[in-house]
């Protein structure tokens, strides 16, 4: 059994959920006590990054299972069905709250909160056994975990990143998505990165701060000044190095529509919880999966023939670094390892800004 103060509780733990720089693309309705309705949208219409509104619905998944997970604090059974008639831009999710006295509270609750993406260089002390297997097990039996933890495997990686971060920032395309996601100046933000976690040192982040105010300062820094060196090198590929390693979540039975992403965004933040059980600390790194996604469907990223043709070129060596798998169920790339808990991070929208009327 469930009221309104409960409701409350699970939805003000379950905004938590990681989105794409902080978007959280979700709203929140109460229908009843034991019925919410989750009003989901997507950013395809202005993020390159959200192809086909897949990172969103990641970030539904996402949201999904941390309510699931919450809600198990009070003995409740989440469970979710896409409303139908839902458009994929704006799908709603219907979740039902049934009580059973017997269920007992999910052990990741500790960690929602908890979680936080950790940009900058983490130790590279290997991962133990234990933490191995808790990383390997967490996404779900649909879905195997790949690991790359080897000093070359690193940094293959980091090359990868390397070059993935150049296509990024000389990309007219990407440049407005970058210049909404960050608030500079600051060390927290409800709705987009604070600059202080982006993960760069005081100066470079000022000088990116003023570079960033448009795209001819950004273009002609890229061109005269290598405007690109020190951003890549300290969000790319020094952290790529510094780490215990790269996992890819990758899914058994290639996805065929909506509800695989939504699903692969729940095995996404379990994996997440879960590194944050064991000690470890996480950075997405899903830019190589996305512009692998444009090459498999040779869908254009930008208006400038020579970023395509630089992406398409990196799809190959993503395939290239994590073998046929690419092709089909690539779902979700990310960095591994310990470090001290960070000092700035992305906080939510207020609950109350969160609920539809």
């Amino acid at each position: 059994m469930s009221d309104r103060e409960t409701i409350l509780k699970i939805l003000d733990l379950a905004r938590w959920a990681p989105s794409g720089d902080n978007a959280q693309p979700w709203r929140f309705e109460i229908i009843d006590n034991n019925h919410i309705a989750v009003h989901g949208h997507d950013t395809r219409e202005w993020c390159l990054y959200d192809f086909e509104g897949r990172a969103s619905y990641m970030a539904h998944g996402a949201l999904l299972e941390t309510l699931r997970i919450a809600a198990t604090a009070h003995h409740l059974r989440a469970t979710w069905i896409r409303r139908s008639a839902t458009p994929d831009t704006a799908p709603i999710y219907d979740v039902t709250l049934d009580y059973d006295p017997e269920l007992d509270a999910d052990s990741l609750i500790s960690s929602i909160k908890a979680r936080t993406v950790q940009r900058r260089p983490m130790q590279i002390t290997s991962l133990t056994s234990a933490q191995h297997g808790a990383l390997s097990i967490a996404p779900g039996h649909e879905y195997d975990v790949l690991f790359f933890e080897s000093f070359a495997k690193r940094r293959e990686v980091a090359g990868l990143l390397w070059d993935n971060a150049h296509i990024r920032l000389t990309c007219p395309e990407a440049y407005h998505v970058h210049k909404e996601a960050i608030e500079w100046g600051a060390r927290f933000s409800k709705d987009r990165i604070p600059e202080h976690a982006v993960g760069v040192d005081p100066v470079t982040a000022r000088l990116m701060g003023w570079v960033m105010q448009n795209w001819q300062r950004v273009d002609f820094f890229n061109r005269y000044m290598f405007g690109t060196i020190m951003p890549r090198l300290q969000l790319d590929l020094l952290p790529a190095i510094c780490c215990a390693g790269h996992v890819l979540i990758y899914a058994k039975t290639p996805p065929e529509n909506q509800r695989d992403y939504v699903l692969a965004g729940s095995a996404m933040q379990r994996l997440w919880l879960t590194a944050d059980t064991v000690g470890l600390h996480l950075q997405p790194q899903m830019t190589p999966v996305i512009f692998h996604w444009y090459a498999q469907t040779k869908r254009k990223i930008s208006a400038l023939p020579q970023i395509d043709q630089a992406a398409y070129a990196l799809a190959k060596r993503f395939k290239s670094l994590v073998g046929e798998r690419a092709d089909g169920g690539s779902m979700f790339f990310c960095r591994v390892g310990r470090s001290a808990r960070v000092n700035s991070r992305s906080v939510r929208k207020e609950l109350g800004d969160l609920l539809v009327p």
